[in-house]
């Protein structure tokens, strides 16, 4: 079967300070198990925010290395998953079911991508 890496891209800007709310971690965890049983979770983890980060960049055949935060970028990736799916469309609906946990005042966009296998 398949599998699909969805980055989770946030704006760092916009979204609460403290952080996801109780009742949304709540609601989180119980589609992750729900995710988790059906078999389809292999892996999934929020991350630091780009304050905490550092880009390295190869350029002209020159390396940079800038530490966070890294103001000039409006989307970040705050989360990450790698499910295995029968297809494209199942991993979707699994990224809709996730997305839909979060209250109105979020903004997330989710790219769901297949992971190139051998």
């Amino acid at each position: 079967m398949p599998r699909f890496l969805t980055l989770i891209r946030i704006d760092e800007k916009n979204a609460p300070a403290e952080g996801p709310s109780p009742e949304l971690q709540e609601r989180m965890g119980k589609l992750l198990e729900e995710i988790t049983k059906a078999g389809v979770m292999l892996d999934t983890a929020g991350l630091t925010p780009t304050s905490d980060g550092t880009r390295v960049t190869w350029e002209g055949g020159r390396l940079s290395v800038t530490d966070g935060p890294f103001t000039e970028t409006k989307e970040v990736i705050g989360g990450y998953s790698i499910s295995q799916c029968k297809d494209k469309a199942e991993a979707i609906e699994w990224t809709k079911r996730f997305l839909a946990t979060h209250e109105d005042y979020w903004t997330i966009t989710a790219e769901v991508r297949q992971i190139a296998e051998g």
